[in-house]
């Protein structure tokens, strides 16, 4: 698999696979690209898929600390790399935090953005304490027991109950990010700048995915944002937690290629 050195990390690594028009999948926390491993393979049938690992997980290096916008510029850096001229970005959680500051920066990049359980909004003060007592926690060497806390919380319960291997699958890959690697994501996610002045301002359209037993960004959250923007996708999923790609991942695999297709047709047919 390709990966590349940069001025922010001296080596990110990403998966590319498939054909067609250019998509990239942005992993959420505490998660790698390997995130996406139920999905890319269909996916790839009709797209390029570029899957990069944010510095800090899965193969790529934390040299140093790492912001979301600077995430945002790994990703412009793969992009370069692969030179690809624009493609719809699609992030879950904090890769949709990724997607928003890539979108601000360089919006002519973007075909279309699909926010995976993701929101425009920064933290609040509250959200900010919680995840300081999570940096805490795993600054005490406890990461293990913040890790097998917070995992299953990211599930339906229902989907707790039916399918138990998926979050055991999620909590060993979890526990491979080193401790560096999980602080670095929750610092620089805490630190973002709000993005829903992006949205007022998009020229791409916009997808939301949204789940109804998402315990960790509301979904009436959500809907204030649904049409700010002038083209919006919405889906909402019963009985889906905050992990599509793993809950739902065939109605998750349709709902992108509608999206994607959108994307690419609406510009190839101006």
């Amino acid at each position: 698999m390709p990966e590349i050195s940069t001025s922010i990390s001296s080596r990110i690594f990403y998966r590319k696979m498939g054909s067609g028009p250019f998509v990239f999948l942005l992993h959420g926390f505490p998660e790698s690209g390997t995130l996406w491993r139920k999905i890319w393979d269909e996916l790839a049938l009709h797209y390029t898929l570029v899957i990069p690992d944010f510095p800090g997980s899965g193969n790529s290096a934390l040299d140093d600390a790492t912001s979301i916008g600077q995430m945002a510029e790994c990703v412009k850096a793969v992009m370069d790399k692969e030179h690809i001229d624009a493609a719809v970005i699609v992030g879950h959680s904090m890769g949709g935090y990724v997607g928003l500051a890539f979108a601000a920066m360089y919006p002519d990049k973007v075909r279309g953005l699909s926010l995976v359980h993701s929101t425009p909004q920064a933290d609040d003060e509250e959200k900010k304490q919680t995840r300081r007592k999570a940096i805490d926690l795993i600054k005490r060497g406890a990461k293990k027991l913040f890790i097998t806390q917070m995992v299953p919380n990211l599930f339906s319960d229902a989907h707790k109950l039916s399918q138990p291997q998926d979050i055991e699958e999620q909590i060993a890959l979890a526990l491979e990010i080193e401790d560096k690697g999980l602080i670095n994501f929750y610092e620089a996610m805490i630190g973002r700048k709000d993005e829903v002045s992006t949205l007022d301002s998009a020229t791409f359209p916009l997808q939301w995915i949204i789940g109804e037993d998402d315990n960790v960004i509301n979904f009436k959250k959500i809907l204030e944002f649904c049409n700010k923007s002038p083209i919006n996708f919405v889906t909402f999923y019963n009985n889906c937690g905050h992990m599509s790609m793993l809950e739902a991942p065939g109605n998750l695999v349709a709902d992108l290629r509608a999206f994607v297709d959108y994307c690419y047709d609406r510009r190839l047919n101006k």
